[in-house]
């Protein structure tokens, strides 16, 4: 989630940051422009005053006519030394009064032929277009009016380098740069720490619920940060939790105690029927199959009280060699295994370790290993083998015997559930569910699958890493 929703928060804010930042810059350079515009024209103003004295001494006759205009040009050169700046006046009929560079000579067409046209109606001309720093041969033409009498009979017009401006506009560009990435970086932590605290009670949340999802029954939330929501929440998930917990203690207890219970009764119950045997005639049928119904029923409540121990106890997890482990619990079963005359084997790595309680292993295994050897014909094969996949040991039972169909894979496991071709089997259906119980305490895992050409691969798999236990 926080994947998701960190990327959206910082686009948004980069979103309001650029559209801050953008209209910034673009004030930015258009200030610096302005300033050198009103520099020009203001310089234009006082060569336009000084222009006025020339063209009314030409106009009265004056015989100090060519001394003001040596004087301006004079002055108009050091400008243009000094500044670099292109300034000239001009006549109406575009010859020159004055100028500097003396080549100088304005655009006989576009903006600048346009502003000279203005100024000779009388109006200073509009703001030249902006120069952008990228543009280097960007120039700013500035053009106003020499006004006599009112009439306008000249123009000054000046050309400025924009070099400057642009070096200024563009050191301005980067010092907003800088700081909008700043404020991005600002922002991302921003974004970072209100993510974390958003989402730190719905990581928790989720560390809790999977913890009871995998069996963990103790795990709770702490309630203590995020969102209100959040927090209450977390609050009703404890709740919910404390609840689900008691129930299924009250489900365990039954069951044991209802175990425990029946044991007394039917132990006496089975005396009984070995006292009414003594005075039936020998080898009565009805006599044995009460005999077998009553230790079948006692071998029940046994997996009864098994199993309601097996999902209440909790497991010692200890870093445990899963391939002596096996080979120890193969040795155990070989025994019965040639009595029964199947063929044990064992196959596989040899030294792997996992995170498992050792005795529910063994216990888990023994399981296993009983469920094959039961249903495996005699002269077929049993094999054992221990690999590893990924993060998880494996320990895989596969027997030769008649095998499960896709529907009943779908159910074996269940608690009671028998295949209806194996009701003549001992066996009280619970055993793969105390296995399973046993395991899932630890973090391990039952799995089932077919073995080809008949047969069932039974997968018992625990973590290779430390499993979490808060």
């Amino acid at each position: 989630m926080r994947a998701r929703l960190l990327p959206l928060l910082v686009i948004l804010m980069a979103g309001v940051l650029i559209a801050l930042g953008f209209p910034l810059a673009v004030s930015l350079a258009a200030a610096q422009q302005q300033k050198v515009v009103v520099d020009r024209i203001d310089d234009s103003a006082r060569f336009a005053a000084l222009a006025q004295f020339v063209i009314d001494a030409e106009g009265s006759g004056s015989t100090g006519a060519d001394e003001r205009r040596d004087t301006l040009q004079l002055e108009l050169a050091r400008y243009h030394e000094l500044y670099g700046i292109r300034v000239g006046i001009f006549y109406r009929d575009d010859n020159a009064m004055v100028r500097a560079p003396g080549w100088w000579q304005l655009p006989e067409s576009g903006e600048g032929r346009r502003a000279f046209e203005e100024a000779l109606a009388g109006r200073r001309s509009h703001d030249p277009g902006q120069v952008w720093p990228w543009q280097t041969n960007g120039k700013l033409l500035v053009v106003s009016p020499v006004v006599l009498d009112g009439d306008v009979v000249a123009v000054v017009a000046t050309e400025s380098p924009t070099e400057q401006m642009r070096g200024r506009i563009l050191r301005g560009w980067l010092v907003i740069a800088a700081g909008l990435a700043a404020a991005m970086l600002l922002a991302f932590g921003a974004a970072l720490r209100l993510t974390g605290w958003v989402l730190k009670p719905v990581r928790t949340l989720d560390a809790a619920a999977h913890g009871i999802a995998t069996g963990r029954m103790n795990s709770r939330v702490a309630a203590s940060g995020g969102p209100p929501e959040l927090r209450r929440l977390a609050r009703s998930f404890n709740e919910m939790a404390d609840n689900v917990e008691e129930v299924l203690e009250q489900q365990r207890a039954f069951v044991a105690d209802a175990s425990h219970q029946l044991r007394n009764p039917l132990a006496a119950l089975l005396l009984r029927i070995e006292l009414l045997a003594l005075e039936l005639p020998e080898g009565n049928e009805e006599i044995a199959s009460v005999r077998t119904e009553g230790k079948r029923l006692a071998q029940v409540l046994d997996d009864l009280l098994d199993l309601a121990l097996a999902e209440h106890a909790s497991a010692e997890i200890s870093l445990t060699d899963i391939g002596a482990l096996t080979a120890e619990r193969v040795a155990a079963w070989r025994p019965y295994a040639e009595e029964k005359g199947v063929r044990l084997t064992e196959t596989g790595r040899t030294a792997v370790t996992g995170w498992a309680d050792p005795i529910a292993l063994s216990s888990a295994l023994d399981a296993v290993i009983d469920n094959a050897l039961k249903f495996t014909p005699e002269g077929e094969e049993v094999q054992v083998s221990v690999a590893v996949e990924g993060r998880s040991a494996l320990v895989v039972v596969a027997d030769r015997g008649p095998g499960l169909t896709e529907e009943e894979l779908l159910r074996v496991g269940d608690r009671f559930w028998r295949s209806g071709r194996h009701q003549n089997v001992k066996g009280s259906g619970l055993g793969l569910s105390i296995s399973r119980a046993l395991l899932a305490s630890g973090g391990g895992t039952l799995s089932y699958a077919k073995n080809p050409p008949h047969g069932l691969r039974v997968t018992v798999a625990v973590p290779r890493t430390e499993p979490h236990t808060g």
